[in-house]
């Protein structure tokens, strides 16, 4: 999915009247004492399952919709939820069958045709969908969703409603892994209330999760109750959750200790020092699949020349990750060797020193990769990030400092902050970037396929800065269509092999999900993906 962002926080007024609604441990209830608070940003997006690839959205998605398959909160293994069965003979073609007795939360049931418009929405060139990408292995997509000119069907002819709680996928080349993607939210169903009265539905998104929206306020909070009505088997254990937003994570930690807040779930960098003492033991630092990375504009042609990858690779061997992540982040971080996630493991395709020397700090040999590879473009890198989290400018400034000191020259690199990560996402979206970008990446799946193929695969959804390489995408689609999974991950790492070759992203490090919360809460837990676990939540 997602960028791993720990996106905007904005900031929670502690007086007046938002203080009383939304901030606080008791204040943040809405009036139950069984309703917890817990900070967020606003979304990039719209609450379109199809259209959120960021963490902020992600969370709301994750707790008002519940998709064919969903991964265990503590394993990441994808298991079937909604999906009855999903059955196939030669991982093309899949007959899926949906669970009888799931409705939304305003009485609609969900059926096989919830699904089969939600994913022709979803992939529709005319919606403009983030995440449009996801339905490309659907035969007819380039279709919908040519790329270049107009569409020319409305509809995937690789789907088809076969009865009202069954339908069959016809991929356009085998893909054996396939059903473990489905739990990612833009595979969600949707109501026909979101075609009929679409604007109505995105100002208050209904789902068929554990939640219900109550109301919206952007940038001040979003009020989220239990729906009492739901069928699943994982029923939220609380009354319901306040998404506080915050433009400062400082301030969200301050707020728990202050008792105005029961939940962050970002630990800033600077307060990791005292937050064991702070909270009491109420503390959480937990692997998660998330790997942060530094990002290159390839459409800019001066990042983009024959050599370029030595001057890449020469500023990945400047950076001291080690020094960083034991400095700065305290235990929350590990220096990256490679380019997924040891949450993985090593069957699924983490694989420890696969970026070899070239993550490893080698000031001298950096130095000279970069000379001869023609010299820093303008002669100097500028770190772009988004600066309303308060967590960046640190280790932008550190990773600076080491590469400034490999190359004798104070002034090489500097950090380049952006207000907001709206802001700073839309200069990415638009592609007005003109050196290195903060990125990262939180796993929408625990697959070796999802750190590769949606970042580095040409015009993939997240590849932000346009990479391209016709042997990547061999691989991949060699991978894809492999049905033993040994082998298919054997292919990825060959695949990934080809990213390191060329430093397509620098790897900076793996991160922990940390999360802090205040003493009115039990059974806090975080996800693979570093996200709360607000469903099983106790409150008081």
């Amino acid at each position: 999915m997602r960028p791993a962002t720990r996106a905007t926080w904005a900031a929670c007024a502690v007086a007046g009247a938002l203080a009383a609604t939304a901030c606080g441990g008791g204040a943040g209830s809405g009036g139950s004492g069984a309703v917890l608070s817990s900070s967020w940003g606003d979304p990039q997006n719209p609450l379109e399952p199809a259209n959120t690839n960021e963490v902020q959205g992600g969370k709301v998605l994750d707790m008002i919709f519940r998709g064919l398959k969903r991964y265990d909160p503590r394993t990441g293994k994808a298991t079937n939820m909604l999906a009855q069965s999903i059955e196939t003979t030669d991982s093309r073609t899949f007959t899926i069958t949906v669970k009888d007795g799931w409705t939304f939360s305003n009485g609609e049931p969900v059926t096989a045709k919830s699904f089969v418009d939600a994913w022709n929405y979803g992939a529709s060139l005319r919606n403009n969908q983030k995440n449009a990408y996801f339905f490309g292995y659907i035969e007819g997509y380039d279709k919908v969703h040519p790329a270049s000119g107009a569409q020319t069907a409305d509809t995937l002819s690789g789907l088809r409603v076969t009865g009202p709680r069954t339908f069959t996928v016809r991929l356009n080349q085998k893909f054996s892994t396939f059903p473990d993607t489905l739990g990612y939210a833009a595979f969600a169903p949707l109501p026909s209330a979101f075609f009929t009265d679409h604007a109505a539905w995105v100002a208050k998104p209904v789902g068929n999760g554990p939640y219900a929206v109550q109301s919206y306020t952007k940038g001040s909070q979003m009020s989220l109750r239990r729906w009492d009505g739901y069928p699943g088997p994982d029923k939220a254990r609380n009354d319901g959750v306040g998404l506080v937003v915050y433009t400062d994570s400082n301030t969200a930690y301050t707020d728990v200790l202050a008792g105005n807040l029961d939940l962050v779930d970002d630990i800033p960098a600077s307060q990791l020092k005292n937050v064991e003492t702070d909270l009491n033991g109420r503390y959480i630092n937990t692997p998660a699949g998330i790997l942060q990375t530094l990002a290159f504009p390839y459409y800019d042609k001066k990042w983009n020349t024959p050599g370029a990858e030595k001057v890449r690779t020469g500023l990945s061997m400047a950076i001291n990750r080690r020094q960083i992540t034991e400095t700065i982040f305290r235990g929350t971080r590990t220096p990256a060797t490679d380019w997924t996630s040891p949450v993985l493991g090593t069957d699924g395709g983490y694989k420890p020193g696969l970026c070899g020397s070239a993550c490893s700090y080698d000031p001298a040999r950096a130095k000279r990769l970069i000379q001869e590879g023609g010299g820093l473009p303008g002669g100097q890198v500028r770190i772009t990030y988004n600066a309303d989290t308060g967590s960046h400018k640190q280790w932008v400034d550190a990773v600076c400092n080491s590469i400034n000191n490999a190359l004798g020259d104070d002034k090489a690199c500097v950090g380049d902050p952006v207000g907001t990560f709206a802001d700073f996402r839309n200069r990415i979206s638009r592609h007005r970037m003109s050196g290195p970008f903060r990125a990262g990446w939180q796993m929408d799946y625990p697959l070796i396929q999802n750190f590769l193929q949606p970042l580095y695969y040409t015009n993939a959804s997240s590849n932000d800065g346009k990479w391209s390489d016709p042997r990547f995408d061999h691989l991949v689609d060699q991978a894809n269509a492999e049905t033993d999974p040994r082998r298919a991950v054997a292919l990825f790492q060959r695949a990934e092999e080809v990213v390191r070759d060329h430093m397509a992203a620098i790897p900076l490090w793996y991160q922990n999900g940390s999360a802090g919360y205040s003493a009115r809460l039990s059974h806090v837990a975080l996800n693979p993906f570093s996200v709360p676990v607000y469903d099983e939540i106790r409150v008081g």
